[in-house]
């Protein structure tokens, strides 16, 4: 399987959360029961730092078992806290020793005036 292409806008200083739905070929959903998920957003593919790292262990990421969901939260002093004006990301669930990367993109942030 080759991962899908989405990209996220962030507003800074904002709350940010987004539901995605796994499903199949067939339009089936994928039961998410068991499994972890982490995503991690960095400036380039190459930069050895993150500037955003949600994972199901710290609360980033919530998956939603039988139904398919994965829901991704920022918090808004998270999103707050961005320096950079854009970057890549990916999404990977894992299934015991199965990793499946599901999900690509850009990241752009929407820089906050109000603080």
């Amino acid at each position: 399987m080759t991962a899908g292409t989405y990209d996220i806008t962030i507003e800074q200083g904002a709350t940010f959360s987004r539901v995605l739905t796994y499903r199949d070929s067939t339009d089936a959903l994928i039961n998410l029961t068991g499994y972890t998920a982490r995503l991690q957003m960095r400036e380039s593919v190459d930069s050895t730092t993150t500037f955003i790292s949600l994972t199901t262990e710290n609360g980033g990421i919530t998956l939603g078992g039988a139904l398919g969901t994965i829901t991704l939260a920022i918090t808004a002093t998270a999103s707050a806290a961005i320096t950079v004006s854009q970057g890549v990301y990916d999404l990977e669930l894992i299934n015991g020793a199965t990793i499946t990367r599901l999900v690509e993109g850009s990241v752009i942030i929407n820089k906050e005036v109000t603080r």
